[in-house]
């Protein structure tokens, strides 16, 4: 019988995640700067909200329930333990890496600047130089992000020929019994928390970029 694996909030990450992701893709290559930035900014509080969810979340959720060093990564390999429920131990250093590499692609935006003297709200602290040089580190990282999602795809495509949905129970939440204990839920006010905080990280930003352009008048 399916048991529930993911939480509602994980999963709403998720999704919000991947289709911000590609919005900001969508943006950058079609020059649209400001709904660029909104979105980067958003993904920003998703971030927030994700690292604060990975230490005081539901329990398939927190990293150190699902990070695993060397002797548990190669018993997994080995066909031993499975790792925690909801991610195996390569599957969970993946998903540090993915965060990792959009912390860092989030933060380089927010200090890049293009030719036209336009760029993120703390353009300010460095200079036309250096920003330019940020703006193309922030290009080639998020080719960096390409390929860990390519990565992530594969993954889900090896696992599916082998008869394992991954995509079902991060929609529904539920998974086979046998990929281990149900979640623990965590408590409504550590949600509310995290939303507090991701969604005040979105309207500092917010905030901060409109101040930037009051000030370039």
């Amino acid at each position: 019988m399916p048991t529930l694996i993911w939480d509602l909030p994980t999963r709403l990450f998720h999704w919000l995640l991947a289709a911000l992701v590609a919005v900001s893709w969508w943006t950058a290559e079609e020059g649209m700067l400001d709904w660029h930035k909104l979105s980067g900014f958003a993904i920003a509080g998703l971030l927030v909200f994700r690292l604060w969810w990975g230490v005081a979340g539901s329990s398939t959720a927190r990293f150190g329930g699902f990070l695993k060093g060397p002797a548990g990564i190669m018993a997994y390999l080995k066909g031993g333990a499975a790792g925690a429920p909801g991610h195996n131990p390569l599957g969970g250093w993946s998903v540090v890496a993915m965060l990792a590499v959009l912390v860092a692609q989030v933060t380089l935006g927010l200090f890049a600047i293009n030719d036209d003297f336009e760029g993120g709200p703390l353009t300010k602290y460095v200079d036309y130089d250096t920003g330019l040089a940020i703006a193309e580190w922030h290009e080639t990282l998020f080719n960096v992000l390409l390929g860990l999602i390519v990565l992530h795809l594969l993954a889900i495509g090896y696992y599916a020929a082998r008869r394992k949905n991954l995509v079902g129970p991060m929609i529904t939440g539920k998974g086979a019994a046998a990929e281990g204990a149900a979640v623990t839920l965590a408590p409504l006010w550590r949600m509310l928390v995290g939303l507090a905080l991701g969604g005040g990280t979105f309207a500092l930003l917010w905030w901060l970029d409109k101040q930037s352009a009051a000030m370039a008048f």
